[in-house]
């Protein structure tokens, strides 16, 4: 197997075809990829919390952060694992978007300063914000300037693509904030379905995995950022997958 190991790398960003024409916008926040919701409640000893990162891009004031719990179902005992991270941060207007929300809940999330997509079923969340509506709200939202944050099955939806539940033969697109394959929490099986899919795709595409308990930050630069635990990157080159290695700061990694 072909292994390299590298501390960071960078991906080209491209315009995103829809700002045409525009010559002036908000410049996205990075993207937060978190593999579970362990990272909402951890504290480095030299950055301090995770969570506050994320308040640092919402600008002053109370933030509205909207918790799309599409992915599973919206079950409640997962929303108030959100709350109790964002408790950390300060006052803050909450609130969970069901699968199919009201007119009220997408201005709501059209207004958000943080948008979550929980985990659970990747292809079940998908679907669901196709169906609804939300998946042009949370584009637009991260163009003008929302802090876009995926656990889990919503880390994966932030990449390019996604895959029924063990079914990685049938991938399908996503939003693309992260430009390359994203899957988490999957070490045990050595990043197999990842790898499938990676494999499956044109020459030079990379995927990323996330074991539990990391992040990734995905700067608008093109910057790759490990939080606390090593990744796993994948790229397919002239037809094999080759696999590399992503560091966090040496005193992060814990």
């Amino acid at each position: 197997m072909n292994q390299e190991r590298i501390f960071t790398g960078e991906i080209p960003v491209f315009d995103d075809p829809r700002q045409a024409g525009v010559e002036t916008r908000v410049r996205p926040a990075p993207v937060f990829l978190l593999a579970d919701s362990q990272l909402l409640f951890w504290e480095d000893d030299g950055e301090g919390r995770f969570v506050d990162r994320i308040a640092a891009y919402t600008g002053p004031g109370a933030p509205r952060c909207a918790y799309l719990g599409a992915s599973n179902g919206g079950q409640p005992e997962f929303y108030s694992i959100f709350l109790a991270a964002i408790e950390a941060i300060g006052p803050a207007e909450c609130r969970l978007i069901p699968a199919t929300p009201s007119e009220e809940e997408c201005e709501f999330v059209e207004s958000a300063d943080v948008i979550l997509l929980a985990g659970g079923d990747v292809d079940l969340g998908w679907r669901a914000f196709e169906a609804t509506g939300i998946r042009t709200i949370i584009e637009r939202r991260y163009w003008d300037g929302a802090v876009i944050v995926g656990v889990s099955a919503g880390a994966v939806q932030l990449g390019t693509a996604g895959w029924p539940e063990e079914d990685p033969d049938n991938p399908f697109g996503t939003f693309g904030f992260a430009p390359f394959v994203v899957d988490a929490h999957a070490e045990a099986t050595d990043w197999a379905n990842l790898r499938t899919v990676v494999r499956a795709r044109s020459e030079g595409a990379r995927g990323i995995g996330i074991p539990s308990g990391g992040g990734l930050l995905y700067h608008a630069d093109g910057t790759l950022e490990a939080v606390r635990h090593t990744l796993a990157e994948f790229t397919l080159r002239d037809g094999t997958v080759g696999s590399a290695v992503i560091f966090p700061p040496v005193e992060a990694e814990a």
